[in-house]
């Protein structure tokens, strides 16, 4: 195991460790509470609900074009099971639609579920994307399912220690944050496999704006009521996604040999 791997298993070691030295972080009831919550055309808390559907424009059109043997993102990847993890980082994007949809019609914690699984499955596709770039395809395909199914855990983790009145969020702020901080390391760390890396930094940086709008809902709605600040973490949240895609679209593979000759002279 070379030294960068051994730097990565630190740091995130360590994060976890300060993490779970924290006493548990149970769900605020007043998040439910958002600004916006007029609704328009019989949709309850409209503009909160309708500022989904970029989701799944993104998460369709990801799929569609990882799916299209033609399309320049699904060309330009050097092994066709690459596909796999952002296949299912699209498939997260555009079920956060219909979950963060069905969450802000009545928000409370029982639907909250909803919202967080499927974006639980992005991060943790993305994830296994950039171990497969970054570090071994074989590593980042084996990893795919078990950091689907740790994602989900999280969530079900957070549900029932709330129920049960001592609820923790502490391994769904690891899964979200925490395979954000992963990602960046091996952008860090490791040698890209493709052109266009710095996309993803560009990308962290928008949703990092989404989750400055989230905490400045009611500030935001103040300065109008035209727009709340959720309501644009929404907007921005799916851009990120979306800048993910243009990656995908423009990137060029960097290795030298016939995977990388076969990808650029490929059906495309």
């Amino acid at each position: 195991m070379n030294r960068r791997v051994w730097v990565l298993i630190g740091v995130l070691a360590a994060a976890v460790l300060v993490v779970f030295l924290l006493p548990p972080i149970p769900q605020n009831e007043a998040y439910h509470n958002f600004a916006d919550q007029r609704s328009w055309l019989g949709i309850s808390n409209c503009l909160d609900v309708i500022s989904n559907v970029p989701f799944l424009i993104v998460g369709l059109w990801g799929l569609f074009a990882l799916s299209s043997r033609n399309a320049p993102a699904s060309c330009r990847i050097l092994d066709p099971r690459e596909r796999s993890p952002y296949l299912v980082f699209f498939l997260g994007v555009a079920l956060t639609a219909f979950g963060s949809s069905y969450y802000h019609l009545s928000p409370g914690d029982s639907r909250l579920v909803w919202d967080r699984l499927p974006m639980t499955v992005g991060f943790m596709g993305l994830l296994s994307a950039m171990v497969g770039e970054r570090i071994s395809l074989k590593a980042g395909l084996r990893a795919l399912a078990p950091l689907v199914l740790l994602g989900l855990a999280s969530v079900f983790y957070w549900r029932i220690t709330e129920q049960a009145g001592r609820g923790d969020l502490r391994p769904y702020a690891l899964v979200q944050f925490g395979s954000m901080l992963t990602i960046l390391l091996l952008v860090l760390l490791f040698p890209p496999r493709y052109t266009r890396g710095a996309d993803l930094v560009v990308s962290f940086l928008i949703y990092g704006l989404a989750k400055a709008f989230e905490a400045a809902d009611r500030p935001i709605f103040g300065l109008g009521g035209i727009v709340s600040g959720h309501t644009l973490k929404h907007l921005f949240a799916a851009f990120s996604a979306f800048w993910i895609l243009l990656m995908l679209h423009r990137r060029r593979p960097l290795r030298i040999g016939r995977e990388a000759t076969a990808a650029e002279s490929g059906p495309c």
